[in-house]
């Protein structure tokens, strides 16, 4: 029976190879404590994780094309106001991960309908951009959702539960 033989090289670069590619998951845990709410303050492009008494995460952010006031229509390039959920999560995003919020609720619908026009909706928080597709020389430039770096979203993405209230200040 003959023996094989591999290169001590190959066999730690084998080795190095296996133990980063279990390191580039996006999909993180965290067993810290309960994110209890969202804020997100738009002047100040900041979004706040709570816990039941004290901050936890802090996260600057890009918005909407035109984030000045509260999204009223479809295509208006504005970040919501107002207090929604988190509703839901795409592990399959097209910007890396992303996490939905609640917007229309039933106000945003019936403003929008009475003018004879949709509110919009798919609004998340969501990695990017991505070079090459998103501008990547402004702050601003998603259609309404709210943009942080795809690692920021990793750990978003595992601290924060769908039914976490999210309150968008001005």
């Amino acid at each position: 029976m003959k023996t094989i033989r591999f290169p001590r090289r190959a066999v730690l670069l084998g080795g190095l190879a296996a133990f980063l590619s279990g390191c580039a998951s996006k999909f993180r845990s965290y067993d810290g404590p309960e994110v209890t709410r969202v804020r997100l303050y738009k002047g100040q492009r900041l979004l706040v994780l709570d816990g039941a008494d004290r901050v936890l995460q802090t996260y600057p952010v890009g918005l909407g094309f035109a984030p000045e006031g509260h999204k009223q229509f479809e295509g208006d390039g504005r970040t919501p106001e107002g207090v929604y959920t988190i509703d839901r999560r795409n592990p399959n995003s097209t910007y890396h991960l992303s996490i939905g919020i609640s917007y229309p609720n039933e106000a945003d619908i019936a403003f929008a309908e009475a003018l004879g026009l949709s509110p919009g909706g798919d609004i998340f928080i969501h990695g990017g951009p991505r070079p090459g597709i998103d501008p990547t020389n402004v702050r601003d430039w998603t259609a309404g959702c709210i943009a942080v770096t795809d690692r920021e979203i990793e750990d978003i993405y595992a601290m924060v539960k769908d039914g976490t209230p999210i309150h968008i200040f001005a």
